[in-house]
Formats: C-alpha cells, sequence, structure tokens
C-alpha cells in the first residue's frame, strides 16, 4: 500500500503517477486531498471545471457526468479520467484507491511516499489548491 501526502503535488502529475501505480495492482491513499494543486491560472482552472460540471445530456440529464465538488472525490475522478475505465481492468485498478480530506488518524504515523519532484514549488507558473477551486464551485465545508 502506497500512502501519498497530496500537499503542494501538481494534480496532473500526481495522477500520471498514481495511475501507473494503480494499473501495476497497488493500492494507493491519497492524504491530504484538498491540498493538491492544479497549475495554470486561477480564473481559468475554475472556468473550465465550472464548464465541465454545467455539461448535460439532452436527451437524458440524469445520465450526465458527475463531477463532485468535494476536494477528495474531486481527486479521485481527475484520476479516472487517467484510467482506462471503461474496461475491467480500469475499474479494477480505480477501485484500489482511496482519497481523503486531511488525515485519517490510521494515516498519522505512516511511511509516507516522497514525491518532491512533482512538488508546485519547482513549477515557475500560477496554481490554485483544489480545496479552493472546489469552494468556487459551490463546495462548503460546514454543511
Amino acid at each position: 500500500m502506497k500512502i501519498i501526502d497530496g500537499t503542494n503535488l501538481v494534480l496532473g502529475r500526481l495522477g500520471a503517477r498514481i495511475s501507473k501505480y494503480l494499473l501495476s495492482g497497488e493500492q494507493v491513499v491519497i492524504i491530504n486531498a484538498e491540498q493538491v494543486v492544479i497549475v495554470g491560472r486561477t480564473d481559468m482552472v475554475v472556468k473550465r471545471y465550472w464548464n465541465r460540471r454545467q455539461r448535460k445530456d439532452k436527451a437524458n440529464p440524469e445520465n450526465s457526468m458527475h463531477w463532485s465538488r468535494r476536494p477528495d472525490l474531486f481527486v479521485k475522478r481527475c484520476i479516472r479520467g487517467m484510467l482506462p475505465y471503461k474496461r475491467a481492468t480500469g475499474r479494477k485498478a480505480y477501485k484500489l484507491l482511496k482519497a481523503y480530506m486531511g488525515e485519517p488518524a490510521q494515516f498519522k504515523n505512516a511511511a509516507k511516499e516522497d514525491m518532491s519532484d512533482i512538488s508546485c514549488t519547482n513549477v515557475k507558473s500560477r496554481y490554485i489548491y483544489i480545496g479552493k477551486v472546489c469552494e468556487r464551485l459551490g463546495y462548503n465545508k460546514g454543511v
């Protein structure tokens, strides 16, 4: 089992690495999912995900894609896009992924995977935290 602390990690690079782990059959746990970052201008990032949430199937809106506003489920959905989810191997791999907001007590003292090479400190561009994106999309922590 690989435990990954998502604090200041870039979502795309993190997703690519996690999808490789999942497809090889390893179980992956992401903690602090709300502190993963997306690189880009804040307004453009929020607009892209807002538009993605608004897409509906005209014939049958209930069958449209679902993009969650909760940060942990948001990260899981982004990683699902990097898996061959329509095949049995992709669905099986996706079931091996768990994401949490914050750090649950069971993972406090566990050894975490070192992923400092995909940190946002190595990026010379603007970025926004997933927690902030989800708040701008309508996620309310208090409810």
